[in-house]
């Protein structure tokens, strides 16, 4: 059955994807974005679709349409774009959860929410199961993006409790892929340039800082699992790649995967960079039957050959 399905931040990076992916299954989508950090280059080739509509649109004021689902992306989520504005960062999450929601008990509609890993802060426990609530500084530079998105669970929360909303909440860890912004600072796309255009891959820290990677496609298919799950299923549900790699190890895949001759230099640590971030997705896979399949060096190559098309 043909669904309508309303995605915001659907030009970004994960909403281009699944914009892709939900038309491909042939529901009928409503794209709405602000284009902050979303880019039309990530969906202009569904432009011609007619099931395919776009909303130049911002979420923290609200959006009358009709539809039986709602992805909640908006959002910038690198700490270079939320950073630029973090008041305007805090009112997207904060404000757009809002909107978002009671459009949804308006219409009686099913509601996803893009949560973060970054609601674990810098973790004390490790790796992070969906209990954990977090080690978060509520005033520092990363606060905005953090803050913001733990208060839209908060919300999500008592709108189901409150006012009986259908809600779904992913907690996404770290995903690249193509279609990732070339200077949004994330450190997979970082590297690749770097290394692409025969730059010194700067390092943060000693290197030895943690990350799991999941690769884009395995990040929508696990999201889609969710807002398809059982009824009374709410989440919060990890999705991420549980296998843990170092930065360290990260760079020098690429710079092998490119072929660079690359040097890595060394910088000091940002504030409030956490050192390590790790799922457990056990929860994933007993209620979504989901796991990632995608192995880091077949997603890196796929990535590197984006970068190379567009760089």
């Amino acid at each position: 059955m043909k669904k309508r399905i309303l995605i915001t931040g659907g030009a970004g990076f994960l909403g281009s994807h699944l914009c892709e992916r939900l038309l491909n299954d042939g529901n009928e989508i409503i794209c709405a974005d602000n284009f902050f950090t979303g880019d039309k280059a990530n969906i202009t080739h569904l432009l011609d679709n007619p099931y395919f509509e776009l909303l130049r649109h911002d979420v923290t004021f609200p959006l009358y349409v009709e539809v039986d689902e709602i992805y909640n992306l908006a959002c910038p989520a690198s700490p270079l774009h939320y950073q630029f504005d973090p008041v305007q960062t805090t009112k997207t999450s904060v404000m757009g959860a809002i909107n978002m929601l009671g459009l949804a008990k308006r219409i009686k509609a099913k509601i996803l929410q893009a949560s973060t890993s970054e609601v674990y802060g810098d973790p004390e426990i490790h790796p992070q199961p969906e209990s954990y609530r977090g080690n978060v500084n509520p005033i520092g530079i990363r606060a905005c993006y953090d803050e913001g998105k733990r208060c839209a669970e908060t919300l999500f929360f008592d709108y189901h409790r409150q006012n009986q909303v259908d809600i779904k909440v992913m907690r996404i860890f770290n995903t690249y892929g193509p279609r990732m912004n070339t200077n949004d600072g994330r450190v997979v796309s970082n590297f690749i340039v770097q290394a692409l255009k025969g730059q010194d891959i700067t390092m943060f820290g000693d290197g030895q800082q943690s990350r799991s990677f999941c690769y884009v496609d395995d990040l929508i298919d696990g999201m889609i699992r969710l807002m398809d799950s059982r009824d009374g299923f709410t989440g919060p549900v990890n999705i991420g790649n549980p296998i843990e790699f170092t930065m360290l190890e990260l760079a020098e895949k690429i710079i092998q995967l490119t072929g660079s001759g690359s040097e890595i230099i060394f910088k000091p640590l940002p504030d409030d960079d956490p050192l390590q971030r790790q799922p457990i997705i056990d929860l994933a896979k007993k209620e979504l039957d989901w796991q990632p399949i995608i192995e880091l060096e077949a997603g890196l190559k796929k990535t590197i050959s984006y970068f190379k098309g567009i760089i």
